[in-house]
């Protein structure tokens, strides 16, 4: 098996809204954009996929499900307090703020208009094995 590509996709009350996010503060753009539609890309992350709820393209049992549960996580090389402070500046509310685990994991969340929750994560020498 080769894949050539991931994509998650979420479905949203809003799509617009939360394809006008990724767009302006995860710097995504849209491939392609549709009634209820939008694909976003983005050449270093995972490609995502926008659809209404109640979209009938779903299965009649997944139309009126939520992104909910899930958090999308990006793992960054560095600058984690420089992205925080970005997107806090930007006016992005920070809904976890920035913390280290034990076991070496930094991060931060958002949350989309959508609440879809946005994890950023940098990765620091754990403060024990």
């Amino acid at each position: 098996m080769q894949f050539t590509a991931s994509t998650v996709s979420l479905t949203v009350d809003d799509v617009t809204a939360s394809q006008e996010f990724f767009a302006a503060h995860l710097g995504y753009t849209v491939q392609q954009a549709a009634d209820g539609f939008a694909s976003l890309t983005r050449p270093d992350a995972v490609d995502i996929v926008l659809l209404a709820r109640g979209i009938p393209v779903l299965p009649p049992e997944q139309r009126d499900q939520r992104a909910s549960g899930l958090i999308l996580a990006f793992t960054l090389a560095s600058g984690l307090e420089e992205q925080e402070k970005r997107l806090r500046d930007a006016g992005v509310e920070i809904t976890m703020p920035l913390r280290q685990e034990p076991w070496g994991e930094r991060l931060f969340q958002v949350t989309d208009p959508n609440k879809v929750i946005i994890q950023f994560v940098e990765w620091a020498t754990p403060h024990s094995a």
